[in-house]
């Protein structure tokens, strides 16, 4: 099998998550290149070669070596590949369900993504000292998002678009699941029960505990930040879990 599709990123990156769990799940193979978000540096996202095939400078993002194509930003990565591969049962060709999973994959971004940005980050990095009043925002907006998760997008359904598993559940997951007490432990789900249920058949999905190494590792960051070299040790791991996982399929 040709492996000529890169993805560059760090597997404790929620979006890179999302990404790499779509691909494992439809046993596609691809290469994890690893780069430091953020970083300058040789290897980093900030890195003028880095910038010169993505100027924004974000990951996840992709590479196709045969053609050259290349793209950023998880959920345009993850639509592409579905109608690339013609992966219809994760991103539904009936225009109704596309058009409520693209709905939802728009809400994401500064509502659910604000579970990583002000729950998650502050934790892991205190040195960037987020405000008060950004934190208290950013908790306000995840609130809300559940709120409306829970009684609209869960309350009919098994998963977010009716009761199969599309793109918008993984990109969902990869943000509320972090939360959970088997993983960061930064948010109380006992008044969401729609939510709690979703969750846990989301762990069910095939690859979840692989994807989701690296949280595993980093364990509970309620109390205590964790030092950098256990976020380190914690990305090391789950890549070389995901590389145990794509030389399984070429056996």
């Amino acid at each position: 099998m040709s492996d000529q599709l890169i993805i560059y990123g760090v597997p404790f990156s929620q979006p890179v998550r999302a990404v790499l769990w779509l691909m494992l799940y439809k046993q596609k193979p691809f290469e994890l290149a690893m780069v430091n978000p953020g970083s300058s540096s040789e290897g980093g996202s900030r890195h003028p070669d880095f910038l010169a095939k993505f100027p924004t400078g974000t990951i996840p993002s992709i590479e196709d070596k045969e053609t050259g194509f290349v793209l950023s930003e998880s959920h345009a990565i993850m639509c592409y590949l579905c109608n690339k591969f013609d992966w219809d049962d994760l991103y539904p060709k009936n225009h109704e369900q596309r058009a409520k999973v693209d709905s939802y994959l728009h809400l994401h971004h500064r509502n659910v993504r604000e579970a990583s940005i002000g729950l998650v980050a502050p934790k892991v990095r205190k040195d960037l000292n987020f405000p008060e009043d950004f934190l208290r925002m950013s908790q306000a907006s995840v609130d809300k998002a559940f709120k409306a998760i829970e009684d609209g997008w869960l309350s009919k359904s098994r998963f977010l678009v009716g009761d199969e598993l599309t793109i918008a559940d993984m990109s969902a997951y990869v943000e509320i699941g972090q939360l959970q007490s088997k993983f960061t432990n930064v948010y109380d789900f006992e008044a969401f029960p729609n939510i709690r249920r979703w969750l846990e058949d989301m762990s069910q999905v095939t690859y979840h505990d692989e994807i989701h190494t690296s949280l595993f590792e980093l364990g509970d960051i309620s109390i205590e930040a964790p030092a950098m070299e256990k976020i380190i040790n914690a990305n090391k791991k789950g890549f070389l879990v995901i590389q145990q996982q794509l030389t399984s399929m070429e056996e």
